[in-house]
């Protein structure tokens, strides 16, 4: 990635449209609020383990009943400490970064390895575009967002995602596509909600955070996103829209 003079703080976007009046104030309190309640989170999540380790130690044996609670903490734990992250995401979009020069192919290639690919999974790519202008650390998680929202809803152990990037006239398009189940017309603008899933937190982990944080990018950068699938079809685009 090369630098370019613009930059994006604080303070707004370069390059962008500027946020509304009052919402870098109270983006500054999502961020300090989830910053200073994830250290108490991150101790929770370490206490059942000590206290398990302890007791293993002393030779008592945890089954049943207790063993059964200290899994059910831990779960909870865990999905409190993914929200609080994802949330310090969604406030942080655009900010403390600056606008770059991306190299597409070396984005996608990081987001791959930090997500890990589950077994079965693949991800192909078609980048005739392979250089757009965004922010260093949006373009991350902006791909993360997209793919592993298309494994972590895909109904099957194995599944093809292909990103895509081209340029359309004035615009860039960023697609993700994924043959996973597909979703019905009547979800399409619902999903895009913060803390919004379509099947309950218990089936999928997750904070319902992700399409959140897709829109908030794009639209950051003057654009949209849409979600494009059929009903009765199997299979989703997302497709991310700014001007070039």
């Amino acid at each position: 990635m090369t630098a370019n003079p613009l930059a994006i703080n604080d303070t707004g976007s370069a390059g962008a449209p500027s946020a509304a009046p009052g919402s870098n104030d109270f983006e500054d309190f999502i961020y300090l609020i989830s910053h200073d309640v994830r250290n108490s989170v991150r101790a929770l999540i370490e206490l059942p383990q000590w206290i398990e380790e302890d007791l293993t130690v002393a030779g008592v044996r945890l089954e049943g009943s207790v063993a059964e609670s200290i899994d059910l903490m831990n779960r909870h734990t865990g999905r409190l400490d993914r929200m609080l992250v994802d949330l310090l995401t969604f406030s942080r979009v655009g900010r403390m970064q600056s606008v770059v020069d991306v190299d597409v192919h070396q984005a996608l290639k990081d987001v791959l390895d930090e997500i890990g690919l589950p077994a079965g999974f693949t991800v192909e790519h078609e980048l005739p575009c392979d250089r757009v202008t965004l922010g260093e650390r949006d373009i991350l998680t902006l791909l993360t967002a997209l793919i592993s929202n298309a494994i972590k809803h895909h109904d099957r152990s194995f599944g093809k995602i292909m990103v895509r990037c081209a340029r359309e006239a004035d615009d860039i398009v960023l697609s993700v596509t994924d043959n996973g189940p597909g979703i019905r017309s009547e979800f399409h603008e619902r999903i895009f909600g913060a803390m919004t899933t379509l099947r309950p937190r218990d089936e999928v982990e997750g904070s319902g955070m992700g399409l959140a944080i897709t829109r908030k990018i794009a639209q950051l950068y003057g654009g949209n996103v849409m979600l494009r699938a059929k009903d009765g079809e199997r299979g989703s685009t997302f497709e991310v829209r700014w001007p070039a």
